[in-house]
């Protein structure tokens, strides 16, 4: 028989989520930093999108599998709680050592070790993100998502305002140098990730220590499950053939709300990637003037000396692109607010829907924000002297911090009824497909387009990702939303 899943107090879903905040917090600072470093230890534009393809490949590899063992953990630490923990741990390691590339140029050349430990960080938060995913889903009951997965987004853009802004904060509040020669990382940025390292242990063991997971027996009971049959089935030992062929199966069976989603998905995270890629030399070169050229590591090479005035831009834009995301991100936390109840009001659909399409429509309006004049702005916590086509620049930000908001809940809320309970981490491993793929996509042929389609004029490709956007928003009127399945056979 069916129990009733208890209802959460406010405080018990931020609990669960909180630890999203501190991985947020380092995946913000690797957003908006990781093609500045990159370029700095020598990467060109053409290769930015090929080392960004560490990220979704590293989510395809570990998140199914992480999602199936801890579907099928249940220890004294918890059923969720050990991937968590590990995760943190090992991305707190990577954030330490990735601005210390140069240290190792005795052993490694500091670009492949930069990239290396892109691949730990990424690894590393892939482990966190999809038992994060699931934990909410099975603490969280059905009438308490919207709610759930809103305070979820809260929390992810409070840590993606504060990670996103804190080179610039270092810099300008601090003191911290914001420039960098060719090969070394600018100091702001170090003691950007040596705090973000901090915040993410910090947070993570918050959820660790304050959130109780469900007994075997009561969750099951929540889920409309027979114990007994779940822990038969999982204590069938299989072999890897078989393990991999059950797999696939689970692919090729997976409910029809996660395909019609994958759709949107593909459009959505298209855009997003390059956003994250190129938002850094789209700006230096739309806004403060930095042609081409000075992103190409042979034409550096082949000068003495790069001029200081190219410096200065490089790192005044990156500081900014920190402002921007964190500007994103604070929409999109202050979006997550209402975000449960425009749902529940108008339908996830059409929230979803419209909010990607200010999204699409942000991106393409960077186009007109190009006006080189100098103004001084205040930002409560210093002064900053930039073109005010970067100020201008926030506007659009409003746009694409409602679609992240809705990126970052809709999806999961629409989805986590279509599941069945003894397989929800397995099947979320497999939803980060439908985001790694098209990040997969956008690696593989972005560069190749921004230099033979848009002769390396980054905000071109910026556009491209305001029309994918909208694309993704079209699309989400084609899925077919359920609220609740309680039973394995209701999950196709």
């Amino acid at each position: 028989m069916q129990k009733t899943q208890p209802q959460l107090s406010y405080w018990q879903i931020w609990n669960v989520s909180f630890g999203f905040l501190g991985v947020q917090f380092g995946f913000a600072l690797q957003n908006a930093n990781i093609s500045r470093i990159l370029s700095d230890l020598g990467a060109d534009l053409h290769s930015l999108s090929l080392f960004w393809l560490v990220a979704p490949i590293m989510g395809l590899l570990v998140q199914p599998l992480v999602g199936a063992a801890s579907d099928r953990t249940w220890n004294r630490v918890g059923r969720r709680k050990p991937y968590i923990l590990a995760g943190a741990v090992a991305a707190a390691l990577g954030m330490f050592l990735m601005p210390n590339a140069p240290l190792f140029v005795a052993f490694i050349v500091p670009m492949l070790f930069g990239a290396m430990m892109l691949a730990l960080m990424d690894a590393a938060f892939n482990v966190c993100f999809q038992p994060f995913r699931a934990l909410v889903s099975d603490m969280v009951p059905p009438e308490q998502r919207n709610k759930g997965y809103s305070v979820q987004s809260l929390l992810i853009n409070i840590g993606a305002v504060v990670g996103s802004i804190l080179p610039f904060v270092l810099t300008n509040v601090v003191g911290l140098e914001n420039t960098a020669k060719v090969g070394e990382v600018a100091p702001s940025v170090t003691w950007a990730f040596y705090l973000g390292a901090t915040v993410l242990l910090g947070s993570v063991l918050w959820t660790v220590f304050r959130t109780k997971e469900y007994a075997p027996k009561d969750y099951y009971a929540y889920k409309g499950l027979d114990p007994e049959i779940v822990i038969k089935a999982q204590s069938v030992k299989l072999s890897l053939s078989q393990r991999l062929n059950n797999f696939f199966k689970l692919v090729l069976t997976m409910p029809s709300t996660m395909r019609q989603l994958a759709v949107v998905q593909f459009f959505s995270w298209f855009s997003l990637y390059i956003m994250w890629v190129y938002t850094t030399p789209a700006i230096t070169q739309h806004i403060w003037g930095v042609e081409p050229k000075w992103f190409d590591p042979a034409y550096l090479a082949s000068l003495s000396e790069v001029p200081a005035s190219i410096l200065i831009a490089k790192g005044a834009a990156g500081d900014w692109v920190g402002i921007l995301f964190a500007a994103y991100s604070l929409f999109a936390a202050f979006f997550s607010i209402v975000l449960a109840k425009l749902a529940d009001q108008f339908g996830r659909k059409l929230i979803y829907s419209v909010s990607l399409m200010l999204g699409g429509l942000g991106y393409i309006s960077f186009l007109f924000f190009q006006n080189s004049e100098l103004v001084t702005v205040n930002l409560l916590i210093t002064q900053v002297t930039v073109p005010t086509g970067a100020v201008n620049l926030i506007l659009p930000m409003i746009g694409v911090g409602i679609a992240w908001a809705a990126i970052l809940a809709m999806p999961y809320a629409m989805l986590a009824g279509a599941l069945p309970a003894d397989k929800t981490g397995i099947y979320m491993g497999i939803f980060n497909f439908t985001i790694a793929v098209p990040q997969i996509a956008a690696g593989l042929f972005s560069g190749w387009i921004l230099s033979s389609i848009f002769d390396d004029h980054a905000i071109y490709i910026l556009i491209l990702a305001g029309v994918s956007m909208i694309l993704a928003s079209l699309s989400v009127f084609f899925v077919k939303e359920y609220r609740q399945v309680t039973h394995l056979e209701e999950a196709a």
